[in-house]
């Protein structure tokens, strides 16, 4: 992974119907094709997870929906992007918000798993945990239950930040959100992977 890697070129492909919008990011113009392809696959699945998991297909008639992406990282050779779907279905009492996210290889396409980011053998998860709970702590953040993260936890990398977070209802009530931790990484230095992008991010 190069450092002065350009960032990668990115366009918005929209998918509409009755009541729904979604916009999702694809690759483009990568110096790799076979790449470009396989986070695009892997952007699109997210997409069509998602809309599964919010039950559209079960009810289109009565479904709202409306899909965003943010980019949160697109330098170094890395991308980490977070995609969100909006679901209301008539007549619950409120609707219901996804996330998945993203973070790969643009030179590859190899797309990292939490796991991935952390030296083989590392107890990655109970360090993160530990750090998640400091911040349940400091931030007084309500909780319904938390015993730590998933090895496969939900995050994206923006900049010099892992941002490890859960989703609507996963540990705290509904008008929380989406609880985020964001964790510098030079925290994580004595864990990280050398060949992994934490390591890219905290290079100079």
């Amino acid at each position: 992974m190069e450092l002065n890697q350009l960032p990668a070129r990115i366009q918005t492909i929209t998918i509409t119907h009755p009541n729904v919008r979604i916009d999702y990011p694809q690759l483009v113009g990568l110096s790799n094709s076979t790449a470009q392809l396989k986070i695009n696959q892997a952007l699109l699945k997210d997409v069509h997870d998602m809309i599964r998991q919010q039950g559209y297909y079960e009810n289109p008639k009565n479904t709202e929906m409306l899909g965003i992406y943010e980019i949160k990282n697109n330098q170094r050779g890395i991308v980490s992007i977070s995609q969100s779907n909006y679901a209301f279905t008539y007549p619950s009492a409120h609707g219901l918000t996804l996330m998945k996210s993203i973070t790969a290889d643009i030179q590859t396409g190899k797309i990292f798993s939490l796991s991935d980011l952390f030296k083989p053998g590392s107890d990655y998860v109970k360090v993160l945990s530990e750090m998640v709970q400091q911040q349940i702590n400091q931030r007084q953040i309500p909780i319904l239950e938390y015993k730590g993260i998933r090895p496969d936890q939900d995050y994206y990398i923006a900049d010099k930040a892992l941002v490890i977070y859960f989703q609507v209802y996963e540990i705290s009530p509904y008008y929380v959100g989406f609880p985020m931790f964001p964790i510098s990484v030079y925290d994580l230095q004595s864990i990280m992977n050398e060949d992994g992008p934490l390591s890219v991010m905290a290079a100079s």
